[in-house]
């Protein structure tokens, strides 16, 4: 009489918190902040507020953090994404209003002109290997000056010429604005491009272990340049949205932009020493961000404190992330 051999025990799968924090701590910041902002005010939950929220994220940190994010994966960071998102809006109106361009064409030079300062920055950080800091903040006072140039420090409308830009700006469908959903369609072809393709995995290599990737053959400047080149783009776009939002191009959009990007990056779990951050939750940073700064705005305030409240939170956030580093090792 044969016997049949009991298959061997599996052990059971060990819980791994510093995984768990890794994955579900922005989500349950951003529900905490939720029920939170809930109880501080009435007027949060309200489809006027939570509209007027996400139109604030989709014109500030939100589309910005996508590009943030890829930076960030190899190791960089760049500074100069809210001096080229001014530059993008001061360059849609000046475009529209002065030189008489179309809309296409318009959108076109705006996202060329911010590609070429992505491009610039990240020409020196790959290729001559300076450091990202330096040389974004160089691009931030560049940047910045140029849309000061341009526009002669004042507000440049866009006039009616511009109409299909503010029918943009103040446009719905399916119950949400424009700019929300070319939000959301900027964060799922990241995530997609992030997750599903060889650049992806690449950009994330280059930040876990970049001399691995070099000694695989693999030209790292050309994928450090193009994360660059998309910040670059992505600024723009956000300063396009800007214009269209509030009608008019100015150079002071932006200005310490590139803190809430920062901000809303580290705390969606990116890790500023690279290969490490996703697509969802740097969405979901960029969703805390905007909820805290409503519930700062409702509750009367200031905003030069407000200023002081974002410092601590990125202060928090890292440690956080250190805290979560630490438990996995």
């Amino acid at each position: 009489m044969t016997t049949v051999a009991e298959a061997p025990q599996r052990p059971a799968p060990k819980f791994d918190l510093a995984n768990a924090l890794q994955h579900f701590a922005t989500l349950a910041i951003f529900l905490v902040l939720v029920v939170v902002a809930s109880v501080w005010s009435d007027s949060f939950l309200t489809r006027v507020n939570i509209l007027n929220v996400l139109r604030q994220v989709a014109s500030g940190a939100g589309i910005m953090a996508v590009g943030m994010l890829f930076v960030i994966l190899t190791r960089g960071i760049d500074l100069s994404v809210g001096s080229v998102a001014a530059l993008g809006s001061v360059l849609t109106a000046y475009f529209i209003h002065f030189s008489g361009y179309g809309t296409a064409t318009t959108i076109l030079l705006v996202i060329l002109c911010g590609m070429a300062c992505g491009l610039t920055t990240g020409f020196f950080v790959a290729y001559l290997r300076l450091p990202s800091f330096v040389m974004s903040l160089a691009m931030l006072a560049i940047a910045r000056g140029l849309s000061l140039i341009i526009s002669e420090g004042r507000p440049i409308p866009l006039g009616t010429e511009g109409s299909a830009f503010a029918d943009f700006g103040s446009g719905f469908a399916f119950g949400l604005p424009l700019p929300v959903w070319l939000m959301f369609a900027v964060f799922l072809i990241g995530g997609l491009v992030l997750n599903f393709t060889r650049f992806g995995r690449i950009v994330k290599a280059i930040g876990s272990n970049e001399e691995a990737v070099r000694l695989s053959g693999i030209a790292v400047p050309r994928y450090i340049l193009t994360v660059y080149v998309v910040s670059g783009a992505l600024a723009a776009i956000a300063g396009i949205i800007s214009t269209c939002r509030t009608g008019v191009g100015s150079a002071q959009v932006g200005v310490g932009a590139e803190l809430n990007v920062i901000a809303a990056v580290v705390i969606g779990g990116a890790s500023l020493m690279g290969g490490r951050g996703g697509v969802i939750n740097t969405l979901l940073g960029a969703l805390v961000m905007g909820i805290i700064a409503n519930i700062m705005n409702l509750g009367g305030v200031p905003g030069y404190h407000q200023q002081v409240y974002m410092g601590i939170i990125i202060l928090v956030a890292m440690l956080l992330q250190y805290g979560t580093g630490r438990l996995k090792h």
